[in-house]
């Protein structure tokens, strides 16, 4: 299982070769991703997002199972916080990794330096 961070679907959607690839591979194979409910408001929150830009993170989001903030996220999130001072988002991005046992796909490695979450970098 795989879980995305919010610059992996961004670099997917602008054509990245390598995400596009691991995309591609994660769905042949059958193997789930996850998106955070933070992701998708992160991806909808671009100020001058277009229509086709709209539509193709729709599309992308289609694709995945979105794992919504709950009590339990939460209390990860919050523990993961506090011992390594990660952003907010970052702590729920983590926690949903972990709570879903799933790969924390993401361009951005060094913000997941944390002992019980596995990257791949894009």
């Amino acid at each position: 299982m795989y879980l995305f961070d919010t610059n992996a679907v961004i670099y997917f959607l602008a054509g990245d070769k390598k995400a596009i690839s691991l995309v591609k591979e994660i769905l042949k194979e059958n193997k789930i991703i996850y998106v955070p409910t933070i992701v998708r408001l992160e991806l909808f929150s671009k100020s001058d997002l277009t229509a086709i830009e709209q539509s193709a993170i729709a599309d992308f989001l289609a694709l995945t199972i979105e794992i919504s903030l709950d009590k339990t996220i939460a209390d990860i999130a919050a523990a993961i916080r506090r011992k390594y001072k990660t952003k907010v988002a970052d702590s729920i991005v983590a926690a949903s990794a972990v709570y879903t046992n799933s790969l924390l796909v993401t361009r951005n490695t060094k913000d997941f330096k944390i002992s019980s979450v596995h990257t791949v970098k894009i």
